[in-house]
C-alpha cells in the first residue's frame, strides 16, 4: 500500500511511501486491543485508595452495653461499622493493579490499532522537518493546513526535537510523542496520527521485532 507524504504546508510532496501491510493493513484483532489499553490504563493507577477498619480507627473499646437484656443488637463498641462514623467492612486497601501481557500480543494490538487508522484514513506521512524555534502558532498553522483544529492529533516524531515538544505543549488536543514510546492507547485516543516520515520505518521495526 502506497501513500502519499505530504509537507507541513498541507500539500503533496512529490514522493510515496510503501506502508508494510504486515504492519498496516492486518486484520485487526479487538481482543488484544482491549487487553492492550486496559494494561495501560490499570498501570496509570495509583493505587493509594484506602478506608479505615475496625484495628485503624481511632475511639473507645468500652462496650456499650451488657450483652443480653437488653432487646437491642449486640455492640462491641462505638467503632461498628454499624453506627455513623464508624469503620468500613471489606473496604478498599493499597493495591497494585499491574498485570503482563506477552510481548506477542502487545504488538498484534499496536499493529491492529494502526491498521485501523489507516483504514480510516487517520494516518497521515509527513516529510521530516523541525521550527526555528518554539513558538505555539508553528504547531497551530500545521493544524489550519489540515484542517485540524478541533480534532484530536497525535504527532508521531523519531526522536524528541524539544522546539517541537515545546511548541505543543500548550495545545490541548496535540500530543507529541517519540515513535519508540508509542503504545495502543494513544494511537486510538487519536482522531488522526501525523507521522513524519523517518520515524515510518522505526514504527515498522518496533512493532515487528
Amino acid at each position: 500500500m502506497e501513500v502519499e507524504v505530504y509537507n507541513i504546508k498541507g500539500a503533496k510532496t512529490d514522493r510515496k511511501v510503501k506502508l508494510n501491510d504486515a504492519v498496516f493493513g492486518i486484520e485487526p484483532n479487538d481482543h488484544a486491543i482491549y487487553l492492550d489499553v486496559k494494561q495501560f490504563m490499570a498501570n496509570r493507577r495509583q493505587g493509594t485508595h484506602a478506608t479505615l477498619e475496625v484495628s485503624m480507627l481511632s475511639g473507645s473499646t468500652r462496650k456499650l452495653h451488657r450483652q443480653k437484656g437488653t432487646g437491642g443488637s449486640r455492640k462491641g463498641s462505638i467503632k461498628s461499622p454499624l453506627f455513623r462514623g464508624g469503620a468500613r467492612v471489606f473496604g478498599p486497601q493499597p493495591r497494585d493493579y499491574n498485570f503482563k501481557l506477552n510481548k506477542k500480543l502487545k504488538k498484534l494490538a499496536r499493529m491492529s490499532a494502526l491498521s485501523y487508522k489507516v483504514k480510516e484514513n487517520g494516518f497521515t506521512v509527513l516529510e521530516d522537518f523541525t521550527f526555528e524555534a518554539p513558538k505555539t502558532k508553528n504547531v497551530i498553522d500545521l493544524l489550519k493546513n489540515f484542517q485540524l483544529e478541533d480534532s484530536k492529533t497525535l504527532l508521531i516524531t523519531n526522536g524528541t526535537d524539544p522546539n517541537i515538544v515545546l511548541s505543543a505543549r500548550n495545545l490541548q488536543k496535540v500530543k507529541v510523542i517519540n515513535v519508540s514510546d508509542l503504545n495502543t492507547y494513544e494511537i486510538l485516543n487519536a482522531n488522526r496520527l501525523l507521522v513524519t516520515e523517518s520515524s515510518l520505518k522505526e514504527l515498522e521495526n518496533i512493532t515487528q521485532n
